[in-house]
């Protein structure tokens, strides 16, 4: 499949198309899932059904689907309200709705070039570009009459992304008796990945962006930023400290109280549900810690407003593109050299190679069209 890379003008936009990772709603779904996920991976079956463990402690049900579902209905009210009225439709990585699945309907439906929102805020291998892969796959499958996708901006430093998880923090720090709050320190939390994969991206320097945004915002507090759901082989080196290394080092500074804000999901979905809300807090207990977890953006009215803002930017001839801190806005167009896997693992299939995307924004630039 070819990359249509010219600058003629696409049509207008007339479907907005929501991509996530995807994750099992019972039992039964828990281990084609994690099949799905680890698909061509060396993880030894050891490792993943100590991972469907995990999803036994929640009936094998991830929040992550009924989140987007969530999301994707206040976003329908809000496109209604304030334009543009675009159907919405939600394709998933690894479990149902797959995006193949999705992309059949949008041909059937008549779609023509859509624009999609990925429920990730960073940059990196597998939060953009393995989706902009499996899009293109997806394309594939379909044949001729798949739609053009074109993917909205990152917006990890967008005050519509900033804003509700600083109130979070500030509703966490609440929580904290008022003598001992001055005292408290903040640990921003994201998804660890391997170092070969973070030096490939902007991932760290974005999340350190938002750490700083939200810090700046809540006011006067120690904070760092750690990583949590470390997977892999254990001489492979991933960004660290982990979130629980994080918890026993300030233990041993005398610390009593920490929030932990998991800056790096928009959503309460597993990683969130088991490696913090379970596995750190019972540790945390262990270390007589008091942890509170801020929440996460989910279904803020201001996170809701910004998707409608970044919408906006592309559908008007003199959009408005917010952005707190140095860096400026997000491009809309990927770079050819972004967020390449990383030593060891190639980019997928037949999407491998992505030379022919734009490496400069244009006019109606997409990522992805037969």
């Amino acid at each position: 499949m070819s990359v249509n890379a010219n600058t003629e003008r696409l049509p207008p936009y007339d479907a907005l198309l929501v991509v996530s990772f995807g994750g099992p709603e019972g039992m039964s779904d828990v281990m084609p899932f994690l099949e799905n996920v680890l698909r061509g991976r060396n993880v030894p079956r050891e490792r993943m059904l100590e991972v469907a463990h995990h999803y036994e402690l929640f009936a094998g049900r991830s929040p992550i689907n009924a989140q987007n579902r969530a999301l994707i209905a206040a976003l329908r009210a809000k496109l209604e309200t304030a334009g543009p009225n675009l159907p919405i439709y939600f394709g998933n990585r690894n479990w149902n709705p797959l995006l193949p699945d999705t992309m059949r309907e949008m041909a059937a439906d008549g779609v023509q070039h859509a624009l999609a929102f990925f429920t990730s805020a960073f940059s990196s291998y597998s939060g953009c570009r393995q989706y902009r892969e499996d899009i293109r796959s997806a394309q594939a499958e379909v044949g001729a009459n798949a739609p053009a996708v074109s993917l909205l901006r990152k917006f990890y430093n967008h005050p519509g992304f900033v804003e509700p998880n600083a109130e979070a923090v500030r509703a966490a720090l609440g929580q904290i008796p008022s003598d001992r709050r001055e005292h408290a320190h903040l640990a921003f939390t994201a998804h660890s990945i391997p170092l070969g994969m973070a030096r490939n991206s902007m991932y760290e320097a974005q999340l350190r962006e938002s750490c700083q945004l939200v810090a700046d915002a809540v006011g006067p507090l120690p904070w760092r930023l750690v990583y949590q759901s470390r997977s892999g082989a254990p001489g492979q080196p991933w960004l660290e400290p982990d979130i629980g290394d994080h918890l026993r080092a300030l233990k041993a500074l005398g610390v009593d109280d920490v929030v932990v804000s998991p800056i790096g999901f928009i959503s309460d979905h597993m990683e969130v549900l088991y490696d913090l809300d379970t596995e750190a807090r019972e540790l945390a207990a262990e270390l007589d810690l008091n942890m509170i977890r801020a929440a996460t953006a989910g279904v803020h009215p201001a996170f809701v407003d910004m998707i409608h803002a970044l919408i906006m930017e592309r559908v008007s001839d003199d959009p408005e593109r917010r952005a707190l801190g140095t860096r400026g806005p997000s491009h809309d167009v990927c770079p050819v050299n972004c967020c390449l896997p990383g030593q060891g693992r190639p980019a997928g299939g037949v999407m491998s190679g992505l030379e022919e995307i734009p490496a400069t924004p244009q006019p109606e630039s997409h990522v992805a069209r037969r």
